[in-house]
């Protein structure tokens, strides 16, 4: 792998470098550093770990966890399959780990967009569909009521933003729908509480 590459690399290196070649002593000092080293064992191991990806057993594992709970209702009642029913149907259990794997096994990370309509006018400005997934984090953008128009528009885009770092928003840019919930007639303060 790469390692066995940089070791043929360092041992190329170490005779240029007893030929004082320009740079060749840097280069070799570089190429030796424990942290470059590092990376290079962690890069191997996530390239290893890229090609045997498991695959889930199942891609629904809510409607398995479903149908053993109606099984267990069938079997002589325990201790254990009491507890085990309860289990499969708190709802922490159902919702969290069951739905988050589902989502993984489904490779269903990105939102799902609405289909645009069919009756768009032809002399209706361009339009675009942004989904930004904000995670916790602020929007990095400020929206405001167009002084003529009195649509909410983008104020500015703040540097560093996570609208910023998408490169989807831009000042100026009119906001139509936020999260499926249109906008027109609305406050600021209103779309920021969407938002």
């Amino acid at each position: 792998g790469v390692s066995h590459v940089l070791t043929l690399v360092l041992q190329e290196l170490s005779l240029l470098c007893k030929r004082d070649v320009n740079g060749v002593g840097m280069l070799y000092d570089l190429l030796r550093s424990r942290w470059l080293q590092a990376l290079l064992k962690i890069y191997e191991c996530l390239q290893h770990y890229l090609g045997k990806r498991p695959d889930p057993v199942t891609l629904q594992a809510r409607v398995l966890s479903r149908e053993v709970v109606e099984l267990l209702r069938e079997a002589p009642q325990s201790g254990e399959i009491k507890e085990l029913r309860r289990l499969l149907r708190s709802p922490h259990f159902k919702a969290a780990l069951l739905s988050a794997h589902d989502t993984v096994a489904q490779k269903d990370f990105e939102p799902t967009l609405p289909p645009l309509p069919d009756n768009l006018p032809e002399n209706e400005e361009a339009m675009r569909i942004v989904c930004l997934v904000k995670n916790n984090q602020p929007l990095g953008a400020t929206i405001k009521r167009h002084e003529i128009t009195g649509d909410i528009t983008v104020a500015r885009v703040i540097h560093g933003g996570l609208a910023d770092r998408s490169g989807l928003l831009y000042a100026g840019d009119k906001l139509v729908e936020v999260n499926g919930v249109p906008v027109e007639g609305l406050e600021p303060e209103q779309v920021i509480n969407i938002l």
